[in-house]
Order: C-alpha cells, then structure tokens, then sequence
C-alpha cells in the first residue's frame, strides 16, 4: 500500500476509526438512557426469525442479494483500490469485503428515526454510487469501472475521494464514496487477517491472565 494515496487506507487510519466505534458505545448507553433519548423503531413487518449463530451461512443463504453481477464487479474493483494488497496482508476483496457489502445493501431492514442511522437511505447511496461509477468510467474511457486500468480507475476516484473538496458536481459521488470506504474498512478490519494487520491481539482465549502490566497501571495512576 501506497502510504501517499489518498484513497487507500493505511493502518493508522484504521486504528482511529476502530476507536471512533469504540466511542459509539457512548451514544448507544444513551439510546438505552430512558428519557434522555428515544430508542429507535423498527419499521413494522419485520423480516424473519433470527439466525441461527452457531451456523455459518454462505453469501444469499440469509436474505437475497440485490447487487447487479456489473454492480458486484465494481464493488470488488472499488474494494481493492482502497485496500490493496501489500507486504502485511492481502486486499480487501481477497477476505470476500465484496460479500460483506452486498450482504450489507440486500439486508431488509431500516431505521426508523435519524438519517444518518437509515439503513435504507444508507443502501440508496451505496447503489447510486456503483451505477454512477460504472456511467463516469464510460462516460470518461469508453469501458465499465472494473475494466479500466488502475490509472484510469484512480483518475475517477481521485475526483471523489474527499467530500471535503470535491467539485459541486462530484459532491453526491463522494458522499457514496466516503460510505463506500466505511463499509470496506468495516468489513476488511473485522476479518481474522484484517485484525491481524492492524495488531489487535483480542478475541483469543487464554489460559491464564496476570493482569494489566505493571507500567500500564502506574501510566493509570493505579499502581
């Protein structure tokens, strides 16, 4: 990975937005705060029984997957432009991400409540976003997104990589990209190999457990 590409994502980057969900948990104590916040509503009708979570279910087995075989392309492209493989792990389409966010947009739920929680909403913009790609990459070189040379595939993301910057008519691409690149960090980094990448050393079992190191509790105060 290229640490000047401002598309792809380096592990500094992921380890900040790992500890932004982490600091989420603060808003959802809220939601669970009685009147200090309403508890979001699910949409009547529901959508099935639960899963069953000793099983391991294969891409479609839980609900239909909605992405195009065009739309799935794109997605994979898209996926390894952000986090390509380098000399610490593999890209991100190699862990199957692609699975992880088709599963993610064919999901028939919604939030009922603030937008930016919207899961349907959320799902319209991942859409809009690979259709509009796939329309950009022939509009600009005569050839769908996932066949376009990895310059060429830079040249349409450079253009939307940062809301912050893009031009007005690049504005609500950008908005699907920054979804996008959540998505893929989301799904790369909860990975075995994607935790491995980044450092993270919990969800293993041990034998035995001695405690905080000592230099850890007197850095705390506590020893």
């Amino acid at each position: 990975m290229n640490p000047t590409d401002p598309i792809a994502i380096d592990r500094r980057m992921a380890i900040k937005w790992l500890f932004a969900a982490a600091s989420s948990l603060t808003l959802m104590d809220k939601l669970h705060a009685g009147d200090e916040a309403p508890l979001p509503q699910f949409e009547a009708g529901g959508y099935g029984l639960d899963s069953n979570l000793l099983k391991t279910y294969k891409p479609g087995e839980v609900w239909p997957l909605i992405l195009t075989p065009t739309q799935r392309r794109a997605t994979i492209a898209l996926c390894d432009i952000i986090i390509p493989a380098d000399n610490h792990s593999p890209s991100a389409s190699s862990v199957g991400v692609q699975d992880f966010i088709n599963e993610w947009v064919s999901a028939p739920y919604s939030w009922v409540g603030s937008p930016n929680s919207n899961h349907a909403e959320a799902k319209d913009v991942i859409l809009y976003g690979l259709d509009w790609i796939d329309s950009e990459s022939k509009r600009r070189f005569g050839a769908s997104f996932a066949d376009l040379i990895s310059s060429q595939q830079h040249a349409i993301c450079d253009d939307i990589c940062y809301t912050a910057t893009a031009k007005p008519e690049f504005k609500k691409a950008a908005t699907f990209f920054s979804k996008f690149r959540n998505l893929t960090a989301g799904g790369f980094y909860t990975t075995p190999v994607g935790m491995k990448d980044i450092g993270y050393v919990g969800n293993i079992p041990l034998a035995s457990f001695d405690g905080p190191p000592p230099e850890v509790l007197k850095k705390l105060g506590l020893a």
